[in-house]
């Protein structure tokens, strides 16, 4: 089973507003940017669509560590929260329907093709491939909205 490492980030801004993400694939010496956008989204969108379009790449099963700077997709599947809201019928704790419910659902379809890990680093503290992946939402953002 092939080791394949992500690198994911989204942003927007204003928040709602226009986004971007991007995500950085490694696979031993071998790597691949991605980037995309949409015109209006929110930065949780964002992010989830990184980690989405990127496991989407894989063609075969692979033993993946997704990196992120969002605690809240990381949260996701660190803390057992998706299983939770499975369970409630896409409800979060307070019972309330759960936000990006599309992505979320593509997102664990993806994960179950895959031994997938999640990792969290801070943002913007000199994590290269963080810093890297911030760029390109920057320059996708200009690129197709001008901002």
């Amino acid at each position: 089973m092939p080791n394949v490492t992500i690198f994911c980030d989204g942003g927007c801004s204003p928040n709602p507003g226009p986004g971007g993400w991007a995500v950085i694939l490694r696979c031993g010496a071998v790597e691949k940017e991605l980037s995309g956008g949409e015109a209006e989204t929110t930065n949780n969108r964002m992010e989830l669509t990184a980690a989405t379009r990127a496991l989407e790449t894989l063609t075969q099963p692979c033993q993946v560590r997704v990196v992120t700077d969002s605690e809240y997709l990381a949260n996701a599947f660190r803390q057992k929260w998706l299983e939770k809201w499975k369970r409630n019928g896409w409800r979060t704790a307070s019972k309330e329907p759960v936000k990006n419910k599309d992505l979320w659902q593509a997102l664990d379809a993806l994960t179950q093709k895959h031994r997938v890990t999640w990792e969290w680093c801070r943002g913007h503290s000199g994590h290269p491939e963080n810093e890297r992946c911030d760029e390109m939402v920057g320059d996708i953002r200009r690129k197709l909205f001008g901002v």
